[in-house]
């Protein structure tokens, strides 16, 4: 079965993903990369060209064909922080997959975000709607010592209430399409990973 990582931008999916793949010695996708090869364009043209809801409309379509093509194999899905949003999606995710959800406080996910507002289209916007993304933030890779956290060192970001706002829409659908929740903060790609497959595999 597909193992899928939810939660927040910032939260370190595709970075834990990739580590937590090359673990379990299986394939690691991330959402966001399969929309772009599928739409031919980054995230940011798709918004500017199409609009959201065609961006949803194509994320939910590609989800949903990934998850059904590893049915009955093993693999990690990073999922773009408003895959779950959609109510189809989130019954899809917790139904067919094993869904972890990886939580950050909001200090820490302001500090990984710093400098990621032009790459992701509504990070530029408030309140939310349905989603985020458009971007993957710059994680330690594996054998890195921890995740950035509220004290790194960070170029100015995006608006605090903006991110606020968002992730209090978010916490309670990530909440309960996950079947497994872990608090990132203070560990490391690999001890979230090592987290993930105690709790959950």
């Amino acid at each position: 079965m597909m193992i899928t990582l939810t939660g927040f931008m910032g939260s370190g999916k595709t970075t834990v993903g990739k580590v937590l793949a090359d673990f379990l010695g299986c394939p690691f996708m991330d959402l966001d990369d399969l929309v772009v090869k599928k739409a031919g364009k980054s995230i940011p043209d798709i918004f500017a060209q199409d609009g959201e809801p065609a961006f949803r409309l194509l994320e939910a379509q590609v989800l949903r064909k990934t998850v059904e093509k590893y049915a009955e194999s093993t693999a990690v899905l990073a999922l773009g922080g408003g895959a779950v949003l959609a109510p189809a999606s989130a019954a899809l995710l917790h139904e067919k997959t094993v869904c972890i959800y990886l939580r950050a406080t909001l200090d820490t996910l302001l500090a990984r975000l710093a400098g990621e507002t032009a790459g992701r289209p509504l990070l530029q916007e408030i309140p939310d709607q349905v989603g985020d993304d458009g971007g993957s933030v710059v994680m330690p890779g594996p054998g890195s010592s921890v995740m950035p956290g509220p004290d790194s060192s960070v170029m100015p970001g995006p608006d605090r209430a903006s991110v606020s706002a968002r992730l209090a829409s978010r916490e309670v659908i990530y909440e309960k399409t996950a079947h497994v929740i872990i608090d990132t903060d203070g560990l490391s790609p690999d001890e979230v990973a090592d987290e993930i497959i105690i709790s959950a595999l």
